[in-house]
């Protein structure tokens, strides 16, 4: 029997899968609740090859006979909202490229934040603001970004419309993104002077709004998409193979063929070019993610579905005053962010290999040699996480972290880092490249679950009150997180700023001083190990390993069945 060919048959004798509101399976037979009886054909059910009979008095019954395991599997991998056995935990699957295009959502705004990063350079090389000026304008647009997230997030969750929850936010932010970065690019540098800064702000205000649009649903929108702990993690594969590959890809991108080609960063050619070049790329895996996450976008996958409880603004601080998981995945996260912001700042990618090392162009070539062992080494932490819960796998990705920078720090306080060369290749290149991959595997697995935790954070509050607000949770987490994180830029301004950088950030044109390394160290290896300590002291508080979820999901399945058979009987 061709269970697949059979199930696809059945799936429109009974009306599509919209039109079954439950799923069950008994020895020999499927047990379907139907939402709208006139849908269902019976005499073509009778005629598909493998039924061997059909019952419709209260439920509609499928006889299937032996194989009917088999079947029931088929539908579940389309996506039906289905009951297992008595005591058995079902879990709502989603098929693997599904997930892996909805991942595209968080590559699509990161490729805005990285070109982003390049924003001081403009705003101070072309548009004439002072560097601190830019630094603390950028913090203060990070802080008000936080502020939106909550906003935002309530709104999502309140939308369950013709178009779904997410897809409206995801489209609408990513339009508003791509405007705003070309007018910001283009426009803000023939501004009259005295309303230049304002303008500036007021465009990357808007900015902002796109851009919180479309990642709160990032967070969201996973824990429509699965609740499978094993298939969760899975998504963290995705995001960081595919965010490792842009990342890599923008750095090689600006280094060996923007900077060469426009002669440095104060050629507005370049920034029009950059701006261009995400705004059509971003545009693609939007729609991409969209696709993705179109058949999980529904009522039936939102939590309780209708029968969760109704939830209002001024739920929000009782949820993050009670639900101490996400309060601290926000701190790991969080203190990790600002971190790691600062760490990967395109302003410290310049001091490290475009003054110290003193080539710049090796900055997005080893980002590229270091890209594949880096992703098989997370390929094996999402197996490890799969097994052993995110959290485990978080925390051993923490501890392998803080190890590994404090042995690159060694290496750059005792090699000589001018000796790094691909076309002289040595022993200190291959050091090099050696403690990169490792620690860029730990650190990946490290930041590879923060975001579906936010989904198992959201289903614990479901667990816990009835409430599906993976709208609110996701932005929650944002906006504290964003608020802590929010001085990355500031950090970096202050930063140069005290070693001399009062007009201008650091190019690749200046040279190498005590100063430019000691505070390269500081910003690049001394802050994200801080903020690792940080996370393993949170992960000591944070009670959703993988024995907890399981309980959570069985939970929550129990509670829809419960209230889906309610309404049915």
């Amino acid at each position: 029997m061709d269970y697949k060919k059979v199930s696809r048959r059945i799936l429109k004798a009974v009306g599509g899968r919209n039109n079954i509101l439950l799923l069950e399976q008994c020895a020999t037979r499927l047990l379907f609740s139907i939402k709208d009886e006139s849908l269902v054909d019976i005499a073509a059910l009778e005629k598909i090859d493998g039924v061997l009979g059909v019952n419709q008095s209260r439920n509609l019954e499928v006889a299937i006979g032996t194989e009917v395991g088999q079947v029931f599997a088929a539908l579940a991998q389309a996506e039906v909202t289905i009951k297992g056995k008595v005591g058995q935990s079902v879990y709502n699957e989603v098929a693997l490229w599904r997930l892996g295009l909805f991942a595209f959502n968080n590559t699509a705004t990161n490729l805005y934040m990285i070109g982003m990063a390049y924003v001081s350079y403009y705003a101070s090389g072309i548009a004439g603001l002072a560097v601190v000026t830019v630094g603390t304008i950028l913090t203060l647009m990070r802080i008000f970004d936080g502020f939106t997230d909550p906003i935002v997030g309530y709104f999502i969750d309140k939308t369950d419309g013709k178009f779904g929850k997410f897809r409206p936010f995801m489209v609408a932010g990513n339009v508003i993104l791509g405007i705003m970065t070309l007018t910001i690019y283009h426009t803000t540098h023939l501004v009259d002077p005295k309303y230049r800064l304002v303008y500036f702000i007021a465009m990357y205000a808007i900015y902002i709004i796109g851009y919180t649009f479309q990642t709160a649903c990032t967070k969201a929108g996973q824990a429509a998409m699965t609740n499978n702990p094993e298939t969760r993690p899975k998504f963290g594969l995705f995001d960081m193979l595919y965010n490792s590959i842009i990342m890599t890809g923008i750095s090689l991108y600006v280094s060996t063929y923007l900077v060469p080609k426009h002669g440095g960063f104060q050629e507005l050619a370049l920034f029009h070019e950059l701006a261009l070049t995400i705004v059509i790329f971003s545009g693609i895996l939007t729609a991409l993610a969209v696709i993705g996450i179109w058949t999980k976008d529904r009522t039936e996958f939102f939590g309780l579905g209708e029968g969760s409880t109704k939830t209002t603004f001024k739920d929000y601080w009782p949820v993050l005053k009670g639900n101490r998981p996400l309060q601290m995945l926000i701190v790991a996260a969080g203190t990790d962010k600002i971190a790691l912001s600062v760490a990967g700042n395109a302003t410290v990618a310049v001091m490290l290999y475009g003054i110290i090392i003193g080539d710049f162009s090796l900055s997005g070539l080893i980002g590229m040699i270091v890209l594949v062992p880096t992703l098989l080494i997370t390929l094996w932490g999402t197996k490890y996480a799969g097994k052993f819960g995110q959290k485990k796998a978080l925390v051993f990705g923490t501890q392998a972290s803080i190890v590994m920078y404090g042995i690159l720090f060694l290496f750059f306080l005792l090699a000589d880092p001018t000796q790094i060369s691909l076309k002289n290749f040595g022993l200190t290149t291959a050091l090099f490249l050696i403690l990169l991959i490792i620690s860029n595997g730990a650190k990946t697995i490290s930041g590879a679950f923060v975001i579906p935790m936010i989904s198992d954070c959201a289903d614990y509050e479901t667990y816990k009150s009835g409430r599906f607000v993976p709208g609110m949770m996701g932005t929650l987490f944002s906006f504290v997180d964003k608020l802590i994180s929010s001085f990355a830029s500031m950090i970096i301004a202050f930063s140069v700023a005290a070693i001399g950088f009062t007009e201008r950030m650091p190019d690749i044109t200046d040279g190498a001083t005590p100063q430019i390394f000691w505070l390269t160290m500081a910003l690049f290896i001394g802050l994200p190990v801080l903020g690792w300590i940080a996370s393993l002291i949170a992960m000591k508080f944070y009670d959703l390993d993988k024995e907890k979820m399981i309980e959570v999901q069985k939970h929550i399945q129990s509670e829809k069945e419960k209230y889906i058979l309610s309404q049915v009987e």
